[in-house]
Protein backbone atom coordinates (compact mmCIF):
# COMPACT_ATOMS: atom_id res chain seq x y z
CA UNK A 1 0.00 0.00 0.00
CA UNK A 2 1.49 3.44 -0.68
CA UNK A 3 1.77 5.82 1.76
CA UNK A 4 -0.84 8.46 0.27
CA UNK A 5 -3.45 5.78 0.60
CA UNK A 6 -2.68 4.49 3.63
CA UNK A 7 -2.34 8.05 4.71
CA UNK A 8 -5.95 8.82 3.41
CA UNK A 9 -7.22 5.59 5.01
CA UNK A 10 -5.60 6.44 8.40
CA UNK A 11 -7.73 9.71 8.09
CA UNK A 12 -10.42 8.43 7.18
CA UNK A 13 -10.42 6.10 10.48
CA UNK A 14 -9.64 9.14 12.52
CA UNK A 15 -12.44 11.25 11.25
CA UNK A 16 -15.05 7.92 11.89
CA UNK A 17 -13.87 7.03 15.32
CA UNK A 18 -13.70 10.85 16.96
CA UNK A 19 -17.95 10.54 15.49
CA UNK A 20 -17.82 6.81 17.16
CA UNK A 21 -16.65 8.84 20.60
CA UNK A 22 -18.74 11.30 20.65
CA UNK A 23 -22.12 9.37 20.40
CA UNK A 24 -20.57 7.07 22.32
CA UNK A 25 -20.14 9.74 25.07
CA UNK A 26 -24.03 10.85 24.60
CA UNK A 27 -24.74 7.20 25.10
CA UNK A 28 -26.25 6.85 21.47
CA UNK A 29 -26.69 3.47 19.12
CA UNK A 30 -25.38 4.60 15.79
CA UNK A 31 -22.28 4.60 17.34
CA UNK A 32 -21.75 1.20 16.87
CA UNK A 33 -22.35 1.83 12.66
CA UNK A 34 -18.79 4.23 12.93
CA UNK A 35 -16.79 2.02 15.13
CA UNK A 36 -17.43 -1.02 13.11
CA UNK A 37 -16.49 0.84 9.31
CA UNK A 38 -13.39 2.64 11.46
CA UNK A 39 -12.49 -0.67 12.73
CA UNK A 40 -13.40 -2.80 8.99
CA UNK A 41 -10.26 -0.11 7.40
CA UNK A 42 -7.73 -0.20 10.62
CA UNK A 43 -7.82 -4.04 9.79
CA UNK A 44 -5.94 -3.30 6.38
CA UNK A 45 -3.82 -0.34 8.17
CA UNK A 46 -2.15 -2.84 10.85
CA UNK A 47 -2.90 -5.71 8.43
CA UNK A 48 -0.01 -3.67 6.34
CA UNK A 49 2.40 -2.22 9.14
CA UNK A 50 2.57 -5.68 10.16
CA UNK A 51 0.90 -5.37 13.91
CA UNK A 52 -0.48 -8.99 13.68
CA UNK A 53 -2.17 -8.11 16.95
CA UNK A 54 -3.98 -4.58 16.48
CA UNK A 55 -5.62 -6.81 12.95
CA UNK A 56 -6.79 -9.30 14.96
CA UNK A 57 -7.99 -6.54 18.06
CA UNK A 58 -9.92 -4.75 14.78
CA UNK A 59 -11.32 -7.72 13.24
CA UNK A 60 -12.84 -8.25 17.21
CA UNK A 61 -14.10 -4.96 17.19
CA UNK A 62 -16.16 -5.20 14.06
CA UNK A 63 -17.54 -8.36 15.71
CA UNK A 64 -17.73 -6.87 19.33
CA UNK A 65 -19.19 -3.40 17.45
CA UNK A 66 -22.32 -5.89 15.83
CA UNK A 67 -23.11 -7.41 19.20
CA UNK A 68 -22.71 -4.67 20.91
CA UNK A 69 -25.24 -2.64 18.55
CA UNK A 70 -27.80 -5.87 19.03
CA UNK A 71 -27.19 -5.51 22.46
CA UNK A 72 -28.28 -1.87 22.83
CA UNK A 73 -30.79 -2.16 20.59
CA UNK A 74 -32.53 -5.11 22.13
CA UNK A 75 -32.06 -3.50 25.85
CA UNK A 76 -33.14 -0.08 24.39
CA UNK A 77 -36.85 -1.59 23.47
CA UNK A 78 -37.46 -2.30 27.32
CA UNK A 79 -36.04 0.75 28.33
CA UNK A 80 -32.38 2.83 27.74
CA UNK A 81 -29.53 0.58 28.65
CA UNK A 82 -27.99 1.74 32.25
CA UNK A 83 -24.63 2.53 33.28
CA UNK A 84 -23.58 0.39 35.54
CA UNK A 85 -20.66 0.14 38.15
CA UNK A 86 -19.04 -3.21 38.76
CA UNK A 87 -16.71 -4.21 41.70
CA UNK A 88 -12.83 -4.63 42.76
CA UNK A 89 -13.41 -8.36 42.24
CA UNK A 90 -15.00 -8.25 39.06
CA UNK A 91 -12.09 -5.72 37.69
CA UNK A 92 -9.69 -7.52 39.50
CA UNK A 93 -11.19 -10.98 37.04
CA UNK A 94 -11.27 -8.85 33.67
CA UNK A 95 -7.66 -7.77 34.45
CA UNK A 96 -6.38 -10.94 34.92
CA UNK A 97 -8.35 -12.30 31.51
CA UNK A 98 -6.47 -9.24 29.95
CA UNK A 99 -3.13 -10.67 31.06
CA UNK A 100 -3.53 -14.15 30.88
CA UNK A 101 -5.19 -12.96 26.65
CA UNK A 102 -1.32 -10.82 26.76
CA UNK A 103 0.48 -13.55 27.31
CA UNK A 104 -1.08 -16.06 24.75
CA UNK A 105 -1.28 -13.15 22.10
CA UNK A 106 2.39 -12.27 22.37
CA UNK A 107 3.62 -16.09 22.66
CA UNK A 108 1.82 -17.00 19.45
CA UNK A 109 3.13 -13.69 17.16
CA UNK A 110 6.38 -14.06 18.82
CA UNK A 111 6.44 -17.81 17.55
CA UNK A 112 4.44 -18.18 15.06
CA UNK A 113 4.62 -14.47 12.71
CA UNK A 114 7.09 -11.71 11.32
CA UNK A 115 5.02 -9.48 13.85
CA UNK A 116 7.06 -6.28 14.75
CA UNK A 117 6.69 -5.47 18.84
CA UNK A 118 4.69 -8.76 19.30
CA UNK A 119 4.31 -8.25 22.84
CA UNK A 120 3.59 -4.58 23.09
CA UNK A 121 1.32 -5.63 20.02
CA UNK A 122 -0.25 -8.14 22.17
CA UNK A 123 -0.80 -5.69 25.19
CA UNK A 124 -2.75 -3.09 23.98
CA UNK A 125 -4.63 -5.98 22.26
CA UNK A 126 -5.45 -7.99 25.01
CA UNK A 127 -6.32 -4.72 27.46
CA UNK A 128 -8.49 -3.68 24.55
CA UNK A 129 -10.61 -6.70 24.06
CA UNK A 130 -11.52 -6.18 27.93
CA UNK A 131 -12.16 -2.39 27.05
CA UNK A 132 -14.37 -3.04 24.68
CA UNK A 133 -16.77 -5.94 26.42
CA UNK A 134 -17.09 -3.43 29.18
CA UNK A 135 -18.18 -0.80 27.05
CA UNK A 136 -20.61 -2.91 24.92
CA UNK A 137 -22.19 -3.93 28.69
CA UNK A 138 -21.76 0.24 29.54
CA UNK A 139 -19.45 -0.16 32.49
CA UNK A 140 -18.45 2.98 33.88
CA UNK A 141 -15.12 1.99 34.46
CA UNK A 142 -14.36 0.84 30.52
CA UNK A 143 -12.98 4.74 30.51
CA UNK A 144 -10.19 4.13 32.49
CA UNK A 145 -8.98 1.06 30.62
CA UNK A 146 -9.13 2.97 27.73
CA UNK A 147 -7.24 5.90 29.18
CA UNK A 148 -4.41 2.94 29.29
CA UNK A 149 -4.53 1.44 26.42
CA UNK A 150 -5.12 4.64 24.68
CA UNK A 151 -1.41 6.30 26.23
CA UNK A 152 0.05 2.69 25.58
CA UNK A 153 -1.10 2.79 21.68
CA UNK A 154 0.27 6.27 21.40
CA UNK A 155 4.00 4.61 21.84
CA UNK A 156 3.40 1.48 19.82
CA UNK A 157 1.66 3.29 16.66
CA UNK A 158 4.55 6.11 16.63
CA UNK A 159 6.59 3.51 16.52
CA UNK A 160 5.15 1.99 13.68
CA UNK A 161 5.02 4.92 11.82
CA UNK A 162 1.39 5.59 11.71
CA UNK A 163 1.72 9.38 13.25
CA UNK A 164 -2.12 10.28 12.49
CA UNK A 165 -3.42 6.75 14.45
CA UNK A 166 -1.16 7.63 17.00
CA UNK A 167 -2.52 11.79 17.06
CA UNK A 168 -5.80 9.78 17.43
CA UNK A 169 -4.93 7.83 20.55
CA UNK A 170 -4.11 11.00 21.77
CA UNK A 171 -7.75 12.34 20.99
CA UNK A 172 -8.70 9.57 22.30
CA UNK A 173 -7.29 9.93 25.84
CA UNK A 174 -9.09 13.03 25.83
CA UNK A 175 -12.41 11.61 25.09
CA UNK A 176 -11.26 8.73 27.23
CA UNK A 177 -11.39 11.24 29.67
CA UNK A 178 -14.56 13.36 29.27
CA UNK A 179 -16.44 10.22 28.50
CA UNK A 180 -15.84 9.16 31.77
CA UNK A 181 -16.64 12.20 33.94
CA UNK A 182 -19.61 12.36 31.10
CA UNK A 183 -21.11 8.87 32.27
CA UNK A 184 -20.15 9.14 36.05
CA UNK A 185 -22.08 12.32 35.93
CA UNK A 186 -25.21 10.41 34.61
CA UNK A 187 -25.16 7.78 36.81
CA UNK A 188 -25.04 10.00 39.74
CA UNK A 189 -28.12 11.83 38.42
CA UNK A 190 -29.88 8.57 37.82
CA UNK A 191 -28.99 7.44 41.08
CA UNK A 192 -30.19 10.36 42.91
CA UNK A 193 -33.58 10.32 41.16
Amino acid sequence: MSETVSSVLEWLVLGLNVVFLLLLIRENIWCWIFGIVASLISVVLFFEAKLYSETLLYSVYVILGIYAWIHWHTNSKKAPMPIQTKSIFYHGQALAIGVLVWFGLGFFFKTYTDSNLPWADACSTSFAFVATYLEAKKVLHHWMYWIGVNVFSIWLYHTRSLPVLALMMFGFTIFSVVGYVAWRKRLRLKVSN
